[in-house]
């Protein structure tokens, strides 16, 4: 039987492959942690590990896991600490043994295990005869991939844990299920239990960042302390799923009820159904207490039976981009900027037509400093800027084509306008496009191998253990309050009232925000609109923006669809991620009665 007061402290060490090594000595020297989690993988991620593997067959796993964990592999043993990371990437078998030898070396032998299986590359062409479409735009599937990987479960590190691992690698696994899967081997959670699976999806979803979840990218940045020394996440987490956010002490960071918010929100979608291999999850009567300094309680995660399917993201080879900027200093520094873009460009095509290629498939410019990004938000004041950079971008098939670009912007120096500097960079090169294409497959068709103690066995992609079914009733969400009828007396910008965080999912966007006290919520909602919110995104492109409530947070969450150009390393675009939508949005006016907007300016004074 679980003893009901047991908790396993779970500390996140990297939210993405090229975080610092230095969060893994922080947790593991002063975390008190159980488990030691990694999560590097971006959907972009496995693709360049492939490449990698191509052109050499012992590489193609993350080295920064390696780097990170080796020498820490002596006071982990001392500690009992277990590792769980999805570092392996495209070759956790060879992160393994890479792990063993400099553990060999230090006199060590930790029980390594790994799991694979979610590559699905060796069986594209089965999978094509099944009439694949894309799960976003309805495309066919391309002739020829680069790579193609399913999103595992929590279930397989769970059974590499109770086969008595000390360090689980990986390869793609939803980002949640490292810490997900230490706790179902923890607690005995079964599938059925959707609510606790729910729970602790939850935790891993705000630990997978790192600092994000600790005060890392605050709305109210000027109130978090220690940068140079940002704490990394710890869940503290009990057997019926309710769990505590903290970190480190005397590290750096703010963990309070909206900086831990910010994280849930980043990068989801419909709160009531964020779905996962183990869990359908809903968010939406999520609560967030402060239960001491530093430490916030989360509750209310509820789930239901996961839908049966898995997502699998896969790359393509799509022509080839470059991208180069020039800063450009003095009087009508915008207006020359542009027009020194567009030139550059028309000569190109010039140049590149005389070679009897084709026109660019796509060309960007931005002026950045300016406010490009805000398009028609721009305010006046920023199109007259002294001193601005300017981004020239484009896309072709041919990789000849964009060198040529790329050799006619430093010309501009001597031919164009007065005031161009900042070369430093060189010419820019030329990059191959890795676009992203998604799908789903049955999660029954897939089979996770589990390697451990020289053995391996086939287990299913989600969790394989048997267990009662339960119901799939997650009960209706509390109705959000109506938009105040009260006149409006003045208004506030966003950001006196909310918080928010953004990120992508390919080439649409999320935008949470969250209230800062409930009684605002109304007139958020009011002047927040779908309408709205596309019409303020309007020069990205958007076709379509989703609002979506999260009552137990006093939180609202946009999905923008087809706003990123393309997303990723597809996009020209200097923000192809998203990542300043939720800032931008943060001084969109909203109306206000003069007693509420009064209270506002009181409370972020105080």
């Amino acid at each position: 039987m679980t003893d009901r007061n047991k908790a396993i402290r779970i500390g996140c060490a990297s939210g993405f492959w090229g975080d610092t090594p230095a969060g893994a000595r922080q947790l593991v020297e002063h975390g008190a942690i159980d488990y030691l989690v990694f999560d590097y993988l971006a959907e972009i991620t496995l693709a360049l590990l492939a490449r990698i593997r191509a052109r050499k067959p012992e590489l193609g796993f993350v080295p920064d896991f390696i780097e990170t964990v080796a020498p820490l592999l002596p006071e982990i043993t001392a500690r009992g600490i277990r590792v769980v990371s999805n570092g392996g990437g495209m070759n956790p078998q060879a992160a393994a043994a890479e792990l063993a030898r400099r553990a060999t070396a230090l006199g060590l032998s930790p029980k390594i295990a790994v799991v694979t299986g979610d590559d699905l590359m060796p069986r594209i062409e089965e999978i094509r005869a099944g009439g694949i479409r894309e799960m976003f735009t309805g495309a066919p599937l391309p002739d020829k991939l680069t790579s193609a990987n399913a999103y595992l479960g929590a279930g397989p590190i769970a059974a590499a844990l109770a086969a008595g691992a000390d360090i689980v690698i990986t390869g793609r696994c939803v980002d949640s299920a490292v810490t997900l899967g230490a706790l179902m081997h923890e607690f005995g959670w079964t599938r059925s239990d959707h609510d606790r699976l729910a729970a602790g999806s939850l935790a891993g979803h705000l630990l997978e960042c790192g600092a994000q979840a600790t005060g890392g990218l605050a709305t109210d940045w000027a109130e978090v302390p220690g940068w140079d020394d940002m704490g990394f996440p710890i869940a503290e987490c009990r057997a019926d799923g309710s769990f505590v956010v903290t970190k480190p002490p005397a590290t750096g960071g703010l963990i309070t009820p909206l900086t831990v918010a910010e994280q849930m929100l980043y990068e989801i979608g419909d709160p009531k159904a964020y779905l996962l291999p183990d869990v359908a999850c809903d968010f939406r009567q999520v609560v967030m207490r402060q239960a001491g300094p530093d430490r916030v309680e989360v509750t209310g995660a509820r789930g239901r039976a996961p839908s049966g399917q898995l997502k699998v993201s896969a790359t393509f080879a799509d022509g080839f981009r470059t991208i180069g900027t020039v800063t450009i200093a003095g009087r009508d520094a915008a207006p020359k900027a542009r027009r020194t873009g567009e030139a550059i460009i028309a000569r190109a095509r010039r140049l590149i037509a005389g070679a009897g290629l084709k026109d660019f498939r796509e060309t960007s410019i931005e002026v950045l400093g300016s406010e490009a990004t805000y398009g028609d938000e721009a305010r006046p004041e920023a199109r007259a800027s002294r001193e601005v950079v300017l981004k020239i971008a484009a896309r072709h098939e041919a990789e000849a084509a964009l060198a040529m670009l790329a050799r006619e912007i430093a010309p501009a120096a001597t031919a164009m306008a007065q005031g161009l500097t900042g070369f430093f960079a060189g010419r820019p090169g030329v990059q191959p496009v890795l676009a992203g294409y998604s799908f789903l497959v049955p999660a029954a068709a897939v089979l996770a191998r589990l390697e451990i103690d020289g053995r391996a066995v086939d287990l299913p992609a989600t969790d394989p253990r048997e267990a009662a079914p339960a119901t799939d009733d997650v009960g209706p969400a509390t109705a959000l309050p109506d938009p105040a009828p009260s006149a409006a007396d003045e208004t506030v910008p966003l950001i006196a009232l909310a918080v928010g965080r953004s990120g992508d999912k390919g080439n649409s966007a999320n935008i949470g925000v969250i209230a800062r006290r409930p009684e605002y919520l109304p007139f958020i909602r009011a002047a927040l609109t779908p309408g709205r919110i596309k019409d303020y995104f309007r020069h990205t492109g958007v076709t379509r923006v989703e609002r979506f409530d999260l009552p137990g947070m006093n939180a609202l969450n946009f999905v923008l669809h087809d706003c990123l150009g393309g997303g990723g390393v597809a996009s020209l675009r200097i923000d192809p991620q998203g990542k300043a939508f939720a800032q931008m949005l943060m001084d969109i006016p909203v109306p206000l009665p003069a007693d509420i907007a009064a209270s506002a300016a009181g409370a972020r004074r105080s």
